[in-house]
């Protein structure tokens, strides 16, 4: 049974000083009794967050800040090839963790991560803002009630220019291309707008050499609806990156700002709504967190739910990366298809078991 933090301060221990940690510093200093320290390979960099985020405390070594006594959740927002090693560090250590999206490399690594939290009683959490979108929750509510009938399109346009720098440009240590560094934030909207998804398959646009700029999942749904992600890191759009998706139904649609700050409602819900207040998500999915850890209780984004996601991520890299055909529920691929090692199997083993796990390299 998972202990509960019901009263204590929560101190949280950010791994990894880039964009990502500026997110999350961000929304959780707007949440009480939270305090935040910092770690980085580079000392320096740390001290830095540290101060501008009003942490208490900055390390220049991941296993310093993940053993410190005071530690009680590890937020794990390093490049993505390291996750795996140290959430498994993190339970080993006996911490809650939340891990930065893609979560981990493959799917069988939640099997993995699973065990080793189950074994040590804390709770792996995995960082989808996505799904807490206000916008998000709006859409959810629309369908399942039936305001727009019976759905038959979900057109969802991702489209922008980004240059991939430092290590995102790297697939060796990013996971892959942008479907899977970006792509799998709007494989789990399309996931959890109210409708079962039933398959997945993807395709690459553009050039074949080098890791994917731009693609095309589709999305097949259990009522019979069927949807698309037009995804790229190339294209230019205006004002920096402002689209428009649309979901369709029999009784109406809803069009909206693909970063879901506005969206207008036609037919029996016909509205027009600014979502401005957490537009992204990240202070709602915190808050959701943290209180699954002080209570017991499920997040509302469950492991398992990031797992489901993480199988049509791959579904769709299937056909991005080797130009297959993708997969249906039916025939999901097996779990870590890509790439399950026995060093992977090792760590695993390590963390249920081993008293001492070595630092490791990261952002």
């Amino acid at each position: 049974m998972m202990t509960t933090m019901r009263s204590q301060r929560l101190r949280i221990a950010i791994l990894g000083c880039g964009y990502a940690a500026r997110i999350h510093a961000r929304a959780l200093r707007r949440l009480p009794d939270v305090e935040l320290t910092f770690a980085s390979r580079d000392p320096a960099r740390a001290a830095q967050y540290c101060k501008r985020y009003r942490g208490v405390a900055s390390w220049g070594s991941y296993s310093d800040a993940v053993t410190d006594p005071q530690t009680a959740i590890v937020l794990v927002a390093t490049p993505t090839f390291s996750h795996l090693e140290l959430t498994l560090m993190a339970l080993a250590a006996s911490r809650h963790v939340v891990v930065e999206k893609p979560a981990f490399s493959t799917s069988g690594d939640f099997d993995v991560v699973r065990r080793a939290a189950a074994a040590t009683g804390r709770l792996v959490c995995v960082a989808e803002n996505y799904v807490y979108k206000p916008f998000t929750q709006k859409l959810r509510r629309h369908v399942e009630r039936g305001d727009l009938g019976d759905v038959r399109f979900v057109l969802l346009n991702a489209t922008r220019r980004q240059p991939a720098v430092g290590w995102r440009a790297k697939p060796e240590l990013s996971g892959g291309g942008a479907l899977f560094e970006a792509g799998v934030h709007w494989i789990a909207f399309a996931a959890r707008i109210g409708l079962e998804l039933t398959h997945v398959s993807g395709l690459r646009a553009g050039d074949d050499s080098g890791a994917d700029l731009s693609s095309l999942t589709v999305f097949r749904y259990a009522n019979g609806a069927v949807g698309s992600l037009a995804h790229s890191w190339e294209l230019a759009a205006p004002l920096g990156g402002a689209r428009l998706s649309t979901v369709q139904g029999t009784l109406g649609a809803v069009t909206f700002e693909s970063n879901g700050a506005l969206s207008v409602t036609s037919g029996r819900a016909a509205s027009l709504c600014t979502h401005f207040r957490d537009t992204l998500g990240y202070v709602r999915m915190h808050e959701d967190f943290i209180n699954a850890i002080r209570s017991g209780v499920c997040p509302y984004y469950t492991l398992e739910m990031a797992q489901q996601d993480f199988i049509w991520l791959e579904a769709a890299q299937q056909g991005v990366t080797a130009h297959e055909s993708g997969v249906s529920v039916t025939d999901p691929p097996a779990h870590g298809s890509r790439h399950v090692s026995r060093a992977m199997l090792w760590r695993e083993r390590g963390a249920l078991d081993a008293l001492h796990v070595a630092p490791v390299s990261g952002e």
